[in-house]
Order: C-alpha cells, then sequence, then structure tokens
C-alpha cells in the first residue's frame, strides 16, 4: 500500500467557522478518493486564518480582562490544530462510512522542535493579529515582540524558523501503520524549543509547506500532494505569457526559482518543499494542483507533477 501525504491548503479550510465547515465536507470527498483507491493517508493543514482569529480573541480578551495571562502563540497554535481537526475528521469519517470504509480519523497536536539560532528569529516576517494604534504596539515591544506599520496601525510579526523534528513522529507512524487516516502538524505543527527535558512553545510559526515535505520525508511517504488554488504550477504567472505546466523535474525546478518565476510566500514555498522532499530518490513524486472531488487528480489528468 502507498502512503500520501496530504497538504490541505487555505482553500479547503475557508475563514470563518461556518465556511470551515462546509469546506472540510467538499475537502473530505477529495481526501476519501484517495482512501478509495487504497492510499495509506496522512494530512496535514494551513491554519493562517484560524490562527489568526484565535490570537486575535484571546489577545482582546487579555486587554479587557487584564487580570488574565496572555495566551503565547504556542498555544493558539495548539488550540487551532484541535478546532480544524475537530471538524476535520468528522468530515472525512462521514465522507468514508458513506462509501461503505471504516476507518478511524485521528487528529495528533503535533509539536514541531526549531533551532532557537535560527536566523529567522533575527529577521521576523510573518504578520500576525490585529491590527494595534501606536500605544498598544509599544506595549507590545516593550514586552520584546516585534511591531510593524500596516494601514492606519500596527501589527505584530514573528519568525518563520525551519522545522527540524516532529515530536509526535512515532505516534503518527504508528497510526498510519494501523491503517488509521492521521492529521497532523497543523498549521506547520507547534514550534517548541528543546531544553533538557522541558519543550519550551516559541513565538513563530513554521512554514505550512516545509512541514509538509519534511512530514513525508520522515514518514517516508511515496507522494506529496499539494492541494491548492490553482490547477497547476505556472511559468511567468498572471502575464500573457503564462505556461501552466504538465510535469518538470527536481533540476528544472531549481532552475525556475533561480530565474524567479514563482512568488515568495505562494508558490515558492511549495516548490522549495517538493524539492527538498524528493531529493535524490527517483521514485518519490509531488503533485501540486487545485482541490478536486474528481478522480482525475489521482489519475494524474491534473495538476503538475514534479520528480527527479
Amino acid at each position: 500500500m502507498k502512503r500520501i501525504v496530504i497538504a490541505l491548503g487555505h482553500d479547503a479550510l475557508g475563514t470563518t467557522l461556518p465556511e470551515q465547515q462546509k469546506a472540510t465536507k467538499r475537502t473530505a470527498k477529495a481526501v476519501a478518493e484517495f482512501i478509495q483507491q487504497d492510499y495509506q493517508v496522512i494530512i496535514t493543514h494551513s491554519n493562517g486564518p484560524q490562527v489568526g482569529m484565535i490570537h486575535t480573541a484571546m489577545a482582546e480578551f487579555c486587554r479587557i480582562y487584564p487580570e488574565y495571562t496572555a495566551t503565547p502563540m504556542s498555544v493558539c497554535s495548539a488550540m487551532s490544530q484541535g478546532y480544524i481537526g475537530y471538524d476535520l475528521q468528522n468530515a472525512i469519517r462521514e465522507e468514508l462510512i458513506a462509501r461503505g470504509i471504516y476507518k478511524t480519523v485521528s487528529t495528533i497536536l503535533t509539536q514541531v522542535t526549531v533551532d532557537p539560532y535560527d536566523e529567522a528569529f533575527y529577521k521576523p516576517t510573518k504578520v500576525i493579529g490585529r491590527v494595534m494604534d501606536a500605544a498598544e504596539a509599544e506595549i507590545e515591544e516593550k514586552k520584546g515582540n516585534h511591531v510593524v506599520p500596516q494601514g492606519d496601525g500596527y501589527r505584530r510579526i514573528v519568525a518563520t524558523p525551519k522545522p527540524i523534528d516532529i515530536v509526535e513522529l512515532d505516534a503518527i507512524r504508528a497510526l498510519s501503520d494501523a491503517g488509521q487516516v492521521v492529521i497532523a502538524c497543523g498549521g506547520g505543527g507547534i514550534p517548541v524549543l528543546p531544553q533538557e527535558h522541558h519543550l519550551k512553545g516559541a513565538s513563530a510559526v513554521i512554514e505550512k509547506d516545509t512541514i509538509a515535505g519534511r512530514l513525508a520525508d520522515l514518514v517516508d511517504a511515496d507522494m506529496l500532494v499539494i492541494l491548492t488554488g490553482v490547477d497547476k504550477v505556472c511559468l511567468n504567472f498572471g502575464t500573457a505569457e503564462e505556461k501552466p505546466l504538465d510535469y518538470m523535474t527536481t533540476k528544472e525546478a531549481k532552475a525556475y526559482m533561480e530565474q524567479g518565476q514563482f512568488e515568495e510566500g505562494t508558490m515558492l514555498p511549495k516548490i522549495q518543499a517538493a524539492v527538498d522532499y524528493i531529493g535524490d530518490s527517483a521514485i518519490r513524486k509531488v503533485l501540486i494542483t487545485k482541490l478536486s472531488d474528481t478522480r482525475s487528480t489521482i489519475g494524474g489528468q491534473t495538476g503538475t507533477m514534479i520528480g527527479k
């Protein structure tokens, strides 16, 4: 049985709670297609709008009730994993039962270790949370947090360090080996800093595509499927010379990245994750395509396939 890691983007989850509940039902159909074709499936997902909502809500709560301790970014990330996993695992379970497939779907709150000396901590770039006024921004800076001007106010920014290891990897493997559908490393995983026997939550977020590639590598998946908002990877995207790609090698992908073909924060991290995951393997493949509930994705008629 082949093992695949499916990385779900924003389109697969929506933004608000009602959107998420509708989106996960649609996503469940696409995931069920892979399971019905006898793939062993591990799922990871984005959490941008969700963790932003949680962080904003908790910060506002603390502002109104100062006696309550502020909620760290790592805890907000954990909340988002549970919140998204709850809807996602129930939607997938329901879809599988409707197809006569009986598998347990489990969400694992997943911690990912990062290097405290990662350069990203010295140059934070990820914007999170609500817009603040100058006084609130000053308070954040006094706490040791970073803020940047945005629009008529300020917003907090955090680091995006590279993932090193997945703490709950053995549990992910065990559940997958037992035939269960596993949801793990949601939102890039909860970034933690090892301190002897203690894991300290880091004020950071991990790029979701980066952890998808790392997860696929560590579980020795045969394929990484990145479901996103476009049908295919394109050269000269958004121009009159736009060219969709059916297939590209890792060598070609590296060349295109050097040419600046892929936009930072959207397609570039997906291509980099694909290249890192495939490495020197002649077997591993990456499929980047739009979320669909048809079998054309599995058959390779849609999307961009990347291989050695």
